[in-house]
């Protein structure tokens, strides 16, 4: 087997997220669907950009926001993902690398420009986003570094790159890889409009490539075309070995063959904003499995990476997260 040289290698969009408060008036004229991600062009995203105030930017997508959180709590990570050499592949390189990932491929100089994802907020703290995939869309095979991937012990594969041939091709390539050298390859679903568009291809990958899965309740019961929560359950538990299934307010639920553990979620002071919930919950989990904790440790630290994430701005709190996980006895 390659020598391990990473806990956790992430494949994703390399995305420079603009966030910003908005009331729904704001969703409804630009005719998006709240709570959702909605593809856009580049001329779409300078149109919502411009019917915005005032707005923070910063490194994010969905991948590489669970790659800087495990990053925090002391993980060895890292990253990949296409950019382009404009201003918004500067932001986001510098600010993964300064999370500790390493994230070494160069930026393209041909193509779409950097991606970015308009996160919307409206004031009972869901969030909306407009995504422009750009450049990060092109991701192919060819970005695959062989090495990186045979040295990690999980491959965590970001589902909303789904929507582009090149990009799947990408993500079993790296399965594939993974695999040879007997690593772990977890997916997020990320959205459940993801899996509507692609619930084939995607029932595909997880039944064939897939150890670990990460979806919401919604995204569960898309993949499996059910309204039936217990059903969606026993049809995962067949395709995956593990599946780790958030439900909001009512916590996670971890199966593993016909193991079923329910993780209560954790009291929330300030609901400020969901941005990142998913993906800091992922890290928090990954964390456990990267450490050899047992699953229901692991849900624990999802459960609490996410809360930590919702009573704040923006999906990055390294400092909060930390603390947090300080507190709970888990350094």
């Amino acid at each position: 087997m390659t020598q391990q040289t990473h806990d956790v290698i992430g494949v994703g969009a390399a995305i420079v997220d603009i966030i910003a408060r908005v009331d729904d008036g704001v969703l409804d004229e630009q005719g998006l669907s709240k709570g959702a991600m909605t593809l856009v062009d580049e001329a779409g995203s300078s149109a919502i950009y411009g019917a915005l105030g005032d707005a923070l930017e910063r490194s994010g997508g969905s991948g590489a926001n669970t790659i800087a959180a495990l990053g925090a709590l002391g993980r060895k990570v890292a990253f990949i993902g296409k950019r382009r050499d404009d201003e918004f592949g500067k932001i986001f390189a510098h600010d993964i690398r300064a999370t500790g990932a390493a994230f070494d491929a160069p930026a393209a100089t041909t193509g779409e420009a950097t991606a970015r994802c308009l996160v919307m907020v409206t004031p009972d703290a869901e969030r909306t986003m407009a995504t422009y995939l750009g450049v990060s869309g092109d991701l192919g095979p060819d970005d695959i570094d062989t090495e990186t991937i045979a040295g990690a012990g999980i491959l965590y594969l970001e589902g909303y790159l789904w929507d582009k041939p090149a990009a799947k091709d990408a993500f079993r390539r790296a399965s594939e890889i993974a695999h040879q050298a007997g690593r772990k390859v977890a997916l997020s679903l990320s959205d459940a409009f993801c899996v509507d568009r692609h619930r084939d291809s995607f029932r595909e990958i997880v039944a064939n490539d897939i150890d670990i899965l990460f979806a919401n309740e919604s995204e569960l019961l898309s993949l499996y075309e059910t309204e039936d929560f217990d059903d969606a359950i026993e049809a995962v538990a067949k395709d995956v070995a593990i599946a780790a299934v958030t439900r909001g307010p009512d916590g996670a639920v971890i199966v593993s063959g016909d193991e079923r553990i329910a993780v209560p979620a954790q009291d929330v002071a300030t609901l400020v904003d969901t941005t990142g919930a998913g993906d800091l919950f992922a890290a928090g989990f990954l964390n456990g499995m990267a450490t050899g904790q047992p699953l229901a440790t692991c849900g624990a630290m999802g459960c609490s990476a996410a809360n930590v994430v919702i009573q704040i701005l923006g999906a990055r709190c390294p400092d909060a997260l930390k603390a947090k996980f300080a507190i709970e006895g888990w350094t």
